[in-house]
């Protein structure tokens, strides 16, 4: 998808031409409907004019589903047959909540949906109220709740939002949408201002994580067939040792000024893991001999989200500090679901019993080892799937800032014997749709008020 973006913009250039997709040149607000939209065009939307989008392609797991929650904006995805039905100059209504794109609104229709914007209004003025109290059941069990974000434009989003620092800073979006990747100063700078903003709140980061639906202006290699089965995350940077040296001696740097971590992506077995901790090692060496201070503690992780990773999870526990599950990825492989493919998304399934179990071994092992498991993928932002994760023993949930509220209102109001009682059940039962309606069971008769709106 990004290669394709690539490709029109060298055309275009090529011939003197405006790119006609190009969203930069915006003059009032609106709502894009498109084919689709890369997550490199997402990254550069301007939320004054964007007031939402929604797309034929992708489902709500792709990374320009992600990234739209992250900024906040309005997002439908996998519309089928929607260009057809619209024009330019309509009007139109975007239900992000109910998944739908309203053409020409009666006013009956503007009514409701204006009822529908005062409860969520008043919703959020009460969710807004928990900001400064901390993420603990009823019962006295603190779960972390973290935020996941781009880079230091979010930095209020997290404070603002009540978040206890940053489970995930996707570094990616650095290096899109530029000829050149970023230098190990570049990228320091992004990375201290972030920790620096938060300490002592900590702050992880994960290395790249480009490929999949995700690739720079001067991506070298052929389009893939199956590009999240391809050159993505951890391969990349173990190929392109200078690309991976230059951030890790950054983000070496970047823990003198604050509480950092640093997690690696897409590890699929103890190979992967040695080859990055020995650069890394190589990396601490150079900056001692420079005299460049960093933290010599800083915690490594490894994100499980390949089912391999979780069948050799005993072997990686035993030389990194924590782990981050990665469910959006850990799903789509587990279940063999491309997560951007609309035609087969009611296959994406986060109740499946195969991957609970998944989750349970994974936390299960860290236990065992004395690390600290959490979650990070879009499972932890679903407040009717918080309860779940609490009882199979997520130590720490991590989501787009605006989706912090919601998990946290859930895990006051629970009992961490209820999401217990709950996980039991999950771990027993052959049938993802009961889980499910456990969940939804459970979440609605502790929180009732979160779906009132």
């Amino acid at each position: 998808m990004d290669l394709r973006d690539v490709a029109d913009r060298v055309l275009h250039n090529l011939v003197g031409q405006d790119l006609q997709s190009d969203l930069l040149h915006l003059r009032e607000p609106c709502i894009v409907v498109a084919y689709d939209l890369t997550p490199s065009q997402t990254a550069t939307l301007d939320r004054r004019l964007v007031m939402g989008f929604a797309t034929e392609q992708g489902s709500e797991t792709s990374h320009t589903a992600i990234l739209a929650r992250s900024l906040q904006i309005p997002a439908v995805t996998g519309l089928a047959d929607a260009i057809p039905h619209v024009r330019t100059g309509d009007a139109a209504l975007l239900d992000g909540f109910g998944g739908q794109l309203v053409v020409d609104p009666t006013d009956q229709t503007l009514y409701e949906y204006g009822q529908l914007e005062q409860r969520q209004r008043a919703l959020q003025g009460r969710l807004r109220e928990l900001r400064a109290e901390p993420a603990t059941t009823r019962d006295g069990l603190h779960v972390v709740l973290s935020a996941n974000i781009e880079g230091p434009q979010e930095i209020a989003d997290v404070l603002d939002r009540g978040a206890e620092g940053v489970g995930l800073l996707r570094t990616e979006y650095l290096f899109l949408n530029r000829r050149t990747p970023p230098d190990e100063e570049e990228q320091l700078q992004a990375y201290r201002e972030v920790a620096s903003a938060l300490t002592p709140a900590p702050v992880i980061i994960r290395t790249l994580d480009l490929g999949g639906d995700k690739m720079p202006e001067d991506a070298g290699p052929p389009e893939e067939r199956n590009p999240f089965l391809g050159w993505r995350a951890i391969r990349i940077c173990l190929q392109q040792r200078e690309l991976f040296r230059a951030q890790l001696r950054a983000i070496l740097r970047a823990s003198a000024f604050g509480n950092v971590k640093l997690m690696y992506p897409m590890i699929s077995g103890i190979e992967e893991l040695l080859q990055a901790n020995a650069l890394l090692d190589e990396c601490r060496d150079e900056l001692r001999a420079e005299g460049h201070a960093y933290n010599e503690s800083m915690e490594i992780g490894a994100m499980i989200e390949i089912p391999s990773a979780v069948m050799v999870a005993d072997a990686l526990a035993r030389r990194v500090r924590f782990f981050s599950i990665g469910t959006n990825d850990l799903i789509q492989y587990a279940l063999a679901v491309d997560r951007l493919n609309p035609r087969i998304a009611h296959l994406y399934d986060p109740t499946h019993p195969g991957v609970v179990r998944l989750i349970k071994q994974t936390m299960d092992t860290a236990h065992a080892h004395g690390l600290w498991c959490g979650v990070c993928g879009e499972m932890a932002g679903e407040p009717v799937l918080t309860p779940l994760l609490v009882g199979l023993g997520a130590d720490e949930l991590s989501t787009a800032p605006g989706r912090v509220p919601g998990v946290k209102f859930v895990i006051r109001r629970l009992a961490h014997s209820e999401a217990q009682a709950l996980a039991d059940f999950a771990l027993r039962c052959e049938d993802s749709e009961e889980i499910l309606a456990r969940c939804q069971a459970l979440t609605r008769a502790v929180a009732p008020g979160l779906f009132e709106g």
